[in-house]
């Protein structure tokens, strides 16, 4: 859109962003503003920099940590690492390789800010409204909580923007998800997003950023946002955003990177002007009324098959994929999934492994113990997290349940990293996909709020949580 017409947010940060604009034949250029790196998806970029004999254009704006290949016990020499393999014991020596020798900032084992690259932008103020930011992670859409354009990219696009601190880009179209009302007891963020999904379909935003509106999200704090927005891309979409407004701002006060000063106050008022314009058209509309919302739990193979937690399953109604989903998840039509014996629980991932995140679970658990039989991990999303969680006494209620209290990282998010669910086994889990063999060869995973979880460790089945409040 050019000067003068009515524009989202999202085409408020495009515009600011773009060095050269897109024609039918070539791809706008987009500035980047943070690059965030881990160790999975820099290994070949950093190859391709040093087979060309370049620079990174801008240490100053890319910030790495380790995450996904990292074990979540304790790490006080490289022999620890053995937990995980070899693969990803690799990259993790890699990674810290390539930052020495690119002169890149990472927090190391030895780091207090280390932690899932999507729960450490945000906590440290890296993560500022109007940004565009970049990683090497299809879940970077969780810093368009924040009223950031932020989307996942690939290794060939890792390396360009480490080169050239810019990417080629077709401009998204927009969609505006508005979830009106109040959520009731029981009901969270993730609860949310995952009935968003089940509307939309995996591949419903495709080709869109979607903005998420509405009285429920204006009432969530930013943990809770970041929830909603860390999953757009199990709808399609390229990106998920919020506007920033007081709750943004009083989130970001005073953190490590966040602008100090007169700085302050000049970001504050960019801040205030990035919401859309009143009378802006999206491409595409979608309303959902949070007052009948309820837990939400996925039953086959893709986030966008979920149900109410109270629901049956329901009918392949002959679709070969569905049915499959459903054999591999060795689930029955018509059947509710309450009841269905669970194995292991997983309380953790860039979606749901903050301090709001844990109290959640903390509150089910307390005074409780897990079901016999049922392995709970409880992974905290950073060291930061991890050592506010211990000051809160959190640790000691989950150690009390039964569960078990581990180092940050992504953990059993994906089965990388020595954490794994065994095959044919059933995780209950508060990560953001449940693909086959996503938790481990044959692990069968449901996505659920970590209320959910939390009550299902408790009961030993899939149990509504609402039941234990």
């Amino acid at each position: 859109m050019g000067a003068g017409h009515a524009q989202t947010l999202f085409d408020k940060v495009w515009s600011d962003h773009v060095v050269m604009e897109e024609t039918a034949d070539t791809p706008a250029i987009l500035y980047i503003d943070l690059h965030l790196i881990h160790e999975v998806t820099t290994p070949q970029a950093f190859t391709l920099l040093r087979e060309k004999g370049l620079p990174v254009r801008r240490p100053d704006l890319t910030l790495g940590t380790m995450d996904h290949s990292t074990p979540t016990t304790p790490v006080r020499s490289f022999k620890d690492l053995a937990v995980v393999g070899e693969g990803a014991a690799n990259q993790v020596v890699k990674m810290q390789d390539n930052c020495r020798d690119f002169g890149l900032e990472l927090f190391g084992f030895d780091s207090d800010n280390r932690g899932i690259v999507h729960v450490i932008g945000p906590e440290l103020g890296a993560t500022q409204p109007g940004k565009t930011i970049v990683c090497g992670d299809s879940h970077t859409s969780t810093h368009g909580a924040f009223g950031a354009f932020a989307f996942g990219i690939g290794t060939t696009e890792v390396a360009h923007v480490l080169a050239t601190q810019s990417l080629l880009q077709r401009k998204p179209k927009t969609l505006a998800v508005n979830v009106s009302g109040r959520l009731q007891a029981g009901v969270t963020a993730k609860d949310v997003i995952l009935a968003i999904i089940g509307q939309l379909g995996v591949g419903g935003g495709t080709g869109h950023v979607i903005e998420y509106r509405g009285e429920v999200i204006s009432a969530m704090g930013m943990e809770a946002r970041m929830t909603i927005c860390n999953m757009s891309i199990e709808a399609g979409a390229k990106a998920g955003m919020i506007a920033p407004d007081d709750t943004t701002i009083e989130y970001l006060a005073g953190r490590p990177r966040s602008p100090s000063g007169a700085d302050w106050d000049k970001a504050v008022q960019r801040w205030r002007e990035l919401p859309g314009d009143p009378d802006v058209i999206f491409d595409k509309f979608v309303d959902l009324c949070g007052d009948t919302l309820e837990p939400m739990v996925t039953f086959g193979t893709n986030p966008g098959m979920v149900i109410p937690i109270n629901d049956p399953v329901p009918g392949a109604e002959g679709d070969p994929g569905f049915r499959k989903a459903l054999e591999y998840m060795q689930l029955s039509p018509g059947k509710p999934l309450t009841g269905s014996p669970v194995d292991v629980v997983f309380v953790g991932s860039c979606t749901n492994s903050r301090v709001s995140d844990l109290k959640q679970a903390a509150d089910i658990l307390r005074g409780r113990k897990i079901s016999p039989g049922v392995t709970m991990l409880v992974v905290p999303g950073s060291q930061q997290v991890k050592h506010e969680a211990e000051s809160l006494g959190l640790h000691k209620v989950f150690e009390a349940a039964g569960a078990q209290w581990r180092e940050s990282g992504c953990s059993m998010c994906i089965a990388m990293n020595g954490d794994t669910v065994p095959s044919g086994r059933l995780c209950v889990s508060t990560s953001n996909r449940n693909f086959e063999g996503r938790q481990g060869i044959g692990a069968r995973t449901i996505l659920a709020s970590p209320l959910t979880a939390a009550a299902s460790a408790l009961a030993g089945h899939v149990a509504d949580p609402r039941s234990y409040l």
